[in-house]
């Protein structure tokens, strides 16, 4: 069943991904949906869910967007697996210490990703600090909406069709 969440998790990430990446303006958007869905995962189901969705994420997102195949893949790797571990040591089930989460996930990402490539790629080693922070908070944003959606979200729509019912029966 993880395997399933994952793909689909992954997938649907990818795609969405890729649909804003062609719809935005020069390509470039302030979010990284895998890194999302990857550290989302990592927080739900522990290390091993998130390495394998970083490495899954990480490749078939190298693959798409061509450059050095392997280095998101790897990077992605460390997140899921580092996210997955922090997960399983301290208490991440509340809004601020996953906010805190999604946001270190996004600088350490974008740092491992961007290091490695210096290394690898023989570009040098430069961040942009204020497009990394937008990025880190729109993904932080999106991360914890996506938690408030599945934890709330059944209950929220168990209660409308609870009143729904309450005031149909008030009818008759």
């Amino acid at each position: 069943m993880k395997t399933a969440i994952l793909i689909l998790a992954i997938s649907g990430a990818l795609v969405l991904q890729t649909t804003l990446s062609g719809v935005m303006a020069g390509g470039a958007i302030a979010v990284n949906l895998v890194l999302v869905a990857i550290v989302y995962l990592a927080l739900s189901y522990g290390a091993v869910t998130g390495m394998l969705a970083g490495t899954f994420g990480g490749l078939v997102q190298d693959a798409l967007a061509g450059g050095l195949v392997g280095l998101g893949g790897m990077s992605k790797t460390i997140i899921g697996f580092a996210v997955g571990v922090l997960s399983s040591q301290f208490n991440l089930s509340t809004t601020v210490p996953r906010l805190v989460m999604f946001v270190a996930a996004t600088f350490v990402h974008q740092i491992v990703f961007e290091g490695m490539y210096a290394l690898l790629g023989g570009r040098p080693f430069a961040l942009q600090w204020s497009a990394l922070l937008i990025q880190a908070l729109a993904n932080a944003l999106i991360g914890i909406m996506a938690f408030l959606v599945v934890e709330k979200g059944p209950e929220a729509a168990q209660r409308r069709r609870a009143g729904r019912s309450s005031l149909s029966q008030r009818r008759y």
